[in-house]
């Protein structure tokens, strides 16, 4: 692992870093806020997925979010959205498809499956990583995430609920199966096979197998994107159809953007603290 930079942040410490990924197999990049307590022993950890065009620093820079990381005792862990450099033609042509836009799934079609192995690097590979060389509780993981990001927030604590022990999502795209964005990506990456893009939809997972604990979802109704690509609807009807607990709050006014997830993060990282703080250490 390479250190790029680290930075001081509300008594703890923000980093930028790189390594060689096995699941990936190129160079990935991931930022760290580590809280103050994490000085003194392990913390519980928070894993958040980015929207398209995103990398691994803008929730960091954008969100606001360490100040209340700092107070909870949270680690906060950012990945990038995608491989970069897979010297694949066309993978930077569309912003929808390809580079910083992995829709957080392992690609089963060539040429993308060489690579874009996401879904494996963000529930095995960065994990692993993150607690061999930070002071992070493996037992106590959280995972939230903002549009794609959100989706893939909820699709790795839906198929892994015992290692995501908290999940919320900002504005997610929670049918990536059934608008045009997601539609064009789970054909490229996964090919024609239905039964394979249901593994990575949140509302064709939540009716298979539903999550233990409460999902926070925060959605503006001003966000140009909800009613063509976000359908929170599609999800609240399939959690009530199997009685999942969904916090799904509309905020009147807000938009896609950072102003919002950063309007709205205390109370995400409020969320995961909780129900993290139900988890013996």
């Amino acid at each position: 692992m390479h250190t790029i930079s680290e930075h001081g942040c509300f008594g703890g410490t923000v980093g930028f870093y790189s390594h060689l990924s096995e699941a990936v197999g190129l160079k990935m990049t991931f930022s760290v806020y580590r809280p103050p307590q994490a000085a003194k022993r392990r913390v519980p950890f928070l894993t958040f997925l980015s929207a398209l065009l995103c990398n691994h620093q803008n929730f960091m820079i954008k969100s606001g979010a360490q100040r209340v990381a700092a107070e909870l005792g949270l680690m906060l862990v950012i990945p990038d959205t995608s491989p970069r450099g897979a010297g694949i033609p066309g993978e930077d042509a569309d912003w929808e498809f390809g580079a910083s836009a992995s829709f957080f799934v392992d690609a089963t079609q060539e040429p993308w499956s060489r690579h874009y192995r996401m879904y494996t690097y963000v529930t095995q590979e960065l994990p692993q990583l993150i607690c061999a060389h930070f002071a992070a509780d493996q037992r106590r993981q959280g995972i939230f995430g903002h549009s794609v990001g959100g989706n893939g927030a909820l699709v790795c604590a839906l198929r892994n609920p015992q290692q995501y022990r908290s999940v919320s999502a900002f504005a997610p795209v929670v049918a990536p199966s059934q608008v045009s964005s997601g539609q064009k990506a789970f054909l490229g990456y996964l090919g024609p096979d239905r039964s394979r893009w249901a593994e990575y939809d949140a509302c064709e997972l939540v009716r298979q197998r539903p999550y233990p604990g409460t999902i926070l979802i925060d959605q503006g109704t001003a966000d140009k994107a909800l009613a063509g690509h976000l359908r929170p609807d599609l999800f609240e009807a399939a959690c009530k159809e199997v009685r999942q607990p969904l916090s799904l709050r509309m905020q009147d006014g807000y938009d896609h953007g950072f102003y919002f997830i950063s309007t709205f993060v205390e109370d995400h990282l409020r969320h995961h603290a909780r129900e993290l703080a139900h988890v013996a250490e």
